[in-house]
């Protein structure tokens, strides 16, 4: 049961709700979408779920398929590369200004958010893990001042947090996410700008690795439990 947000409409709320449990993975791809089921779990009626999964719909995380109704969209092999091409260009571009612009408070923020991470890293909450990436990240497209990249980075985590939840599910990336993260502060420290290009490309790429390898296993765990199922 959700807890109305006395500054939002209830199918804000609801819409939140339920694009939270999307992006986490909670609702997972695939998945049906039923109305009485969600108003009952939620408790509230049946017109802000509807609501609410039009709004889903636009976003793209949610499908409406001929007589079976609403369903989480799929992460698709095409929309995972589209996403990471232009978070590759935007981040490059972050990163390369971030070389020129970051001061030193900045840069003390910037270590803050690596050391963060590493603390993450020991909860193996994915969670906590996804909101200490999100804030790396942030922390250097921020130095930019640059308020048309900042804008445009933040549309695009909208549908990177999807993404970022399921790489970090791979707890062997874990080490390698640091590493690169502390390669980039100290590239961005010496205002080596393609040095910390390079590093981005790399990490973009490792990540669209890892996450086409979850994708498989999940795929693969999932066709295995429906092929057992239809043995029962």
């Amino acid at each position: 049961m959700i807890k109305d947000d006395e500054y939002l409409p209830l199918r804000d709320v609801v819409f939140k709700t339920l694009r939270q449990e999307i992006l986490t993975g909670k609702l997972k791809p695939g998945e049906r979408l039923m109305e009485i089921q969600l108003a009952n779990k939620l408790g509230v009626s049946r017109t802000p779920i509807r609501e609410a999964i039009r709004k889903l719909e636009l976003d793209g995380l949610v499908i409406m398929i001929p007589r079976r109704g609403a369903e989480v969209a799929q992460i698709t092999l095409k929309d995972l590369k589209d996403v990471m091409e232009v978070r590759c260009a935007l981040d490059v571009l972050a990163i390369e200004l971030a070389c020129e612009r970051m001061e030193q408070e900045g840069l003390n923020n910037l270590y803050q958010a690596c050391e963060n991470f590493r603390e993450a890293v020991k909860t193996k909450d994915t969670r906590k893990l996804a909101e200490a990436d999100v804030a790396f990240h942030d922390a250097i497209v921020t130095s930019t001042g640059n308020t048309r990249l900042i804008q445009l980075v933040s549309n695009l985590s909208e549908q990177m947090y999807r993404y970022r939840f399921e790489y970090l599910k791979d707890a062997t990336s874990h080490e390698m996410l640091q590493q690169e993260h502390m390669e980039m502060y100290q590239n961005i420290l010496k205002k080596d700008k393609a040095a910390a290009a390079s590093v981005v490309r790399k990490h973009i790429n490792n990540q669209e690795e890892a996450i086409i390898k979850q994708l498989q296993l999940e795929r693969s765990e999932k066709t295995k439990h429906d092929g057992m199922a239809g043995c029962v």
